[in-house]
Formats: structure tokens, C-alpha cells, sequence
């Protein structure tokens, strides 16, 4: 007999300091958006390029040494909401046009329906969230 496995509405998971943490987070929302049955549609490889692109500028900008990030994922049904927590001091921002990198952020901003940056005691959350994911 063949079960669908339903992941509880909430993941979310710890990961270290180092640059194969980028590919692991990926993989982690891979695995949790195919338990919520979103693996397959339009908008799955937009929230899997968003996990990168935060959690990237998390590594380099948020996360001081010695320190941890947090992934959070939540759906409800309509909408899902992706978060990176990082204990880095400063406020990301969207790069200027002079500006030779960080457009991370403008990739966010352009495949999510809303993002922001919410204050922590430690610390910062930079979230983003997608509306309309149960349509292929």
C-alpha cells in the first residue's frame, strides 16, 4: 500500500556557517515542498531559486562566525512563506543599478509576490512568500 507522507504545515531546520549549507537548504525545501505535493508545480523552482538567494546572502552578510541560520517554511494552503533568521547585525537591501553585485534580493523581489525584513532580538529575519502554488 502506497501512503502520501503530509509534512506538518511548519518546517523548519538549522544550518551551519559554510557554503555547502546553500546546497543542503535547497534540498531541504526540495523535500519539504514534495511532502506538501508542490513539488510539481509552476512556481516550485521560484521558491527553491529564493531559498538560495537568501540563505546565500545570509552566509555573507548575516552570520557571524561560530554561528547558525535558521530556514523556515510555512503553507497554509494559499499561501507559502519562506524565511531565512540570521543573528548578523545590518538590514538587506536591494542593490543599486552601479552596484556590481547583490542582486539576490532583486531576484527575490521579482519572483515572490512580497518580501520583507522583520527585526529580531538577535538579529533579522528576511522573508519572502508565494500565493497560487497548488496551480501547475
Amino acid at each position: 500500500m502506497n501512503e502520501t507522507i503530509q509534512l506538518p504545515p511548519l518546517c523548519e531546520r538549522f544550518f551551519r556557517r559554510e557554503r555547502r549549507s546553500v546546497p543542503a537548504a535547497r534540498r531541504f525545501a526540495a523535500r519539504t515542498l514534495a511532502g506538501w505535493g508542490l513539488d510539481g508545480t509552476g512556481r516550485a523552482d521560484d521558491v527553491l531559486l529564493c531559498v538560495s538567494e537568501l540563505v546565500t546572502n545570509a552566509l555573507l552578510h548575516g552570520v557571524p562566525p561560530g554561528r547558525q541560520f535558521l530556514l523556515f517554511l510555512r503553507y497554509d494552503g494559499r499561501v507559502l512563506r519562506l524565511e531565512v533568521h540570521d543573528s548578523g547585525p545590518g538590514v538587506p537591501r536591494i542593490a543599486d543599478a552601479c552596484d556590481e553585485g547583490g542582486r539576490g534580493l532583486l531576484l527575490v523581489a521579482a519572483l515572490s509576490d512580497t518580501w520583507g525584513v522583520r527585526e529580531r532580538a538577535l538579529g533579522k529575519a528576511v522573508w519572502c512568500e508565494f500565493a497560487g502554488l497548488g496551480t501547475p
